[in-house]
């Protein structure tokens, strides 16, 4: 892919169904273009683990890190120019970020594609691949087996001179890209499994643990820092 910086790679594991969080695969080169993958298995029919991942609008719902998701402008094929805005931790702040993208939506083949039109990361391209799991000895039912969810970040960094490349390299891959994956994989997880089998807390309770553990510094929706910027 030319010069640039190959950054970070994170691995597939099958972690339980509250905040699971991807693990960095290896360490980054310098060789290569900026590049994330983040991977999680949930454990449900393949069609309602993409309907929810293709369902955009619903995300500020279940996933207390996204602050709002709408359509600039949608095609026939449910997808189109749509406008994201997230918060992206970092240590104990969070930092709204605000993006515009090129969405696809390629359900034949199972992919989800965006193009980053508009933000610090315009450029990037984003793809999501979902991938049934024949985890036990059979593969009788795909629903226990599970689903491979990777999305995978490829991008050359923010445009600024001297430490565009440094900044994603250091800072906005491993903080903000990650960050937000890793969430955004964790709450739909929780969301597509909680009804697979009763839980001892009450739907309450429930809630209340999945926000804290898919975004632990979240804000009650709805409100806005005063320092928000796009």
């Amino acid at each position: 892919m030319g010069r640039g910086f190959e950054s970070w790679r994170r691995g597939r594991h099958q972690p339980s169904a509250v905040s699971p969080q991807p693990r960095r695969r290896r360490r980054p080169t310098v060789e290569s273009a900026v590049r994330t993958i983040d991977e999680i298995v949930i454990y449900a029919p393949l069609d309602r683990v993409f309907r929810a991942a293709a369902d955009i609008e619903r995300w500020p719902d279940i996933l207390p890190h996204y602050r709002w998701v709408r359509f600039l402008n949608r095609r026939h094929d449910d997808a189109g120019t749509v406008e994201m805005a997230a918060w992206r931790p970092f240590g104990p702040v969070r930092y709204p970020a605000w993006w515009v993208s090129d969405m696809t939506v390629d359900r034949a083949n199972r992919q989800i594609r965006y193009r980053h039109l508009q933000g610090i990361t315009r450029g990037m391209d984003v793809a999501w691949r979902f991938d049934t799991q024949a985890v036990g000895a059979t593969n009788e039912a795909v629903e226990t087996d599970g689903v491979l969810v990777t999305i995978t970040h490829e991008w050359r960094g923010p445009g600024w001179p001297l430490v565009g490349r440094l900044a994603a390299y250091l800072v906005i891959g491993p903080v903000f890209i990650h960050g937000i994956a890793s969430r955004t994989l964790a709450g739909l997880k929780w969301e597509v499994e909680r009804d697979r089998a009763p839980r001892a807390t009450s739907p309450g309770s429930a809630a209340r643990d999945h926000r804290r553990a898919a975004d632990p510094g979240a804000t009650p929706r709805g409100e806005r820092r005063s320092d928000e910027q796009r």
